[in-house]
C-alpha cells in the first residue's frame, strides 16, 4: 500500500500482513468478516484465538489484517524504548513529573529513530488505515463483506464506513469509541462511568452491599492516601518470576481499575483489603507490565493516531475539569493525567505530527445495518458512548451486556451469540439472551 496517499506519483510503500481463517461450517456463508484490531497498535494476529473461540468464523470466513505499522506489517512502528520505560515505570511514581520526563525521552528516542529510517509518521492515521482495508477488499476480489471491530477498531470501522461505504454488508462495533468524541478528557468520562457501574452492581447484590457498603468513599480515601503517601513494596508479576519493586500511588490505582488488571468481580474485595493494609491485588496488577514483550505493541501507531486525532483542541485544563467532574475531591496530580495516556500532551510535543481532527472528528451517517455492543463495566470506552454512534446509524441495534468490561464478545457467550445472529440477519439479530443477564457475584472476603 502507499504509505501516504496524498503523495501523487509514487513514494514509499508499506506491506500489510493478512491472514484468512476458513469458516468452521461448510459451505461458508457468502460474505466474509473482516476484523479491525484495537489499540491503536495492537497485534491483530494475537486476537485470532479469541475470535475463533468466540465463533466469529463459525459460518463466515474470517479475514484479519495487521494494520499499518503493527507487529507483522512493514515497517513496524514498535517502540522498544517505551516498552523498556513501561517495565521500569512500575517502580516509579505514576504521575510524578520525573516519570513523565522519562516517558517523553523514551518517546522522542523512538520518534527520532523511526523518522531517521524515512518513515512518514503523519501517514499512520485512521484515514490511511481505513483506505488500506478498502484496498484489501478489492485485492481479494470480495464483492461484500461484514466488518467487526473493537475499541480503536470501532473508531476505524466507523471511519471506514464513512469514507468507503461500498461493499459493506454490515458493521459490528464492540466497546465503542465514536470519532467525534474521542479526546483526552473523554477518558475520564469513560473511567467515571465504568467504575460507577461496578459500584452500582455491588450495591444491587445484597451480600456485596453488606460487606462493602461504602465503596465510592473507600476509593476516594485510598486515592488520596496513596497520592500523599505512596506505597513502595515488592510484588511477583502475574506471569511468575522474581518479585519486583512496585510503587503504588493514586494515579497507579485508578489506572489499574481502568485497565481492568484487577478483575471487576474482585474490585470491591481489593479496595477493602487495601483500606486495611493489604495492597497485594493492586501491587500484583501494577507488576503486570514487567512481563511486557518488548516490540510486540506498536506504540508508534498509538502516538501517531493519538497525537493527530485525540490530543489537539483540548488542553490540560480540560483534562482536569473532566477529572474533577467525575471524581470530585481527588488530588489534581492524579486528575491531570488522562487514564491510560499519561503526559500525553508532552509526548505529542515531541512526536510532532499534523493535527487531523477536522478530518477525523466527524460522525458517520449510514443506513448500513449495524450492531453496537457495550459492556457496562467498561472503564476505557464507557457503554453510554454507543448512544452517540447510534444517533447517525438509523438501522442499528444496540446491546448492553451487564457485568462485562472492555471487548465484550470474547467475555460473553450471549454477546457472541448476538454477533452470530447479526452476521446471519443484520437487520433482525436475535438479542433474546440479553434479557435477564446480571453481573456475576462479586468476591466476598471474610
Amino acid at each position: 500500500m502507499p504509505e501516504n496517499r496524498s503523495h501523487r506519483g509514487g513514494g514509499r510503500t508499506v506491506r500489510l500482513a493478512v491472514a484468512i481463517i476458513p469458516a468452521a461450517s461448510a459451505p461458508p456463508a457468502g460474505d466474509p468478516v473482516v476484523f479491525m484490531e484495537g489499540g491503536p497498535g495492537g497485534d491483530a494476529f494475537d486476537s485470532i484465538p479469541f475470535l475463533i473461540a468466540s465463533g466469529v468464523n463459525r459460518d463466515n470466513d474470517l479475514i484479519v489484517m495487521a494494520q499499518r505499522g503493527t507487529l507483522h506489517s512493514r515497517p513496524n512502528l514498535a517502540c522498544p524504548e517505551i516498552d523498556r520505560f513501561n517495565v521500569k515505570a512500575v517502580g516509579l511514581r505514576y504521575d510524578a513529573p520525573s516519570t513523565g520526563r522519562l516517558l517523553v525521552r523514551a518517546a522522542k528516542e523512538c520518534r527520532d529513530r523511526l523518522a531517521a529510517e524515512g518513515i512518514d509518521l503523519g501517514a499512520y492515521n485512521t484515514t490511511e488505515n481505513a483506505a488500506d482495508f478498502a484496498a484489501l477488499r478489492g485485492a481479494l476480489g470480495i464483492d461484500r463483506w461484514n466488518v467487526y471491530g473493537y475499541s480503536y477498531g470501532t473508531n476505524l470501522a466507523l471511519t471506514y464506513l464513512r469514507s468507503h461505504p461500498e461493499g459493506i454488508r454490515s458493521v459490528a462495533i464492540d466497546s465503542i469509541a465514536p470519532p467525534p468524541v474521542v479526546n483526552l478528557p473523554w477518558t475520564w468520562d469513560s473511567a467515571g462511568e465504568g467504575i460507577s457501574e461496578i459500584f452500582a452492581a455491588c450495591e444491587a447484590q445484597p451480600a456485596c452491599k453488606k460487606r462493602y457498603p461504602h465503596l465510592r468513599r473507600t476509593l476516594d480515601e485510598q486515592v488520596r492516601r496513596l497520592e500523599e503517601h505512596p506505597l513502595t513494596l515488592t510484588a511477583r508479576p502475574p506471569s511468575g518470576g522474581k518479585p519486583v519493586k512496585v510503587d503504588l500511588d493514586g494515579g497507579a490505582l485508578i489506572n489499574i481499575l481502568v485497565a481492568n488488571t484487577v478483575k471487576a468481580v474482585d474490585v470491591p474485595a481489593a479496595l477493602e483489603e487495601l483500606a486495611h493494609g493489604n495492597p497485594t491485588r493492586f501491587a500484583q496488577a501494577r507488576a503486570l507490565d514487567v512481563g511486557t514483550v518488548v516490540g510486540a505493541f506498536a506504540h508508534g501507531l498509538t502516538q501517531s493516531v493519538a497525537c493527530a486525532e485525540w490530543a489537539p483542541g483540548f488542553g490540560e485544563d480540560d483534562i482536569l475539569k473532566a477529572g474533577r467532574r467525575n471524581f470530585p475531591g481527588w488530588p489534581d496530580t492524579v486528575l491531570a493525567q488522562p487514564p491510560q495516556l499519561p503526559f500525553e500532551h508532552h509526548v505529542c510535543d515531541v512526536w510532532n505530527v499534523p493535527d487531523r481532527t477536522a478530518i477525523q472528528r466527524v460522525p458517520t451517517f449510514s443506513r448500513v445495518p449495524a450492531l453496537l455492543l457495550s459492556g457496562t463495566f467498561d472503564a476505557k470506552t464507557g457503554a453510554s458512548w454507543a448512544r452517540v454512534a447510534a444517533r447517525t446509524l438509523p438501522r442499528s441495534t444496540s446491546v448492553r451486556i451487564p457485568g462485562i468490561g472492555h471487548w465484550v464478545v470474547p467475555q460473553s457467550p450471549c454477546a457472541a451469540s448476538v454477533l452470530a445472529s447479526f452476521l446471519a440477519r443484520p437487520t433482525a439479530p436475535d438479542t433474546g439472551c440479553v434479557a435477564g443477564l446480571k453481573p456475576r457475584p462479586f468476591t466476598i472476603i471474610p
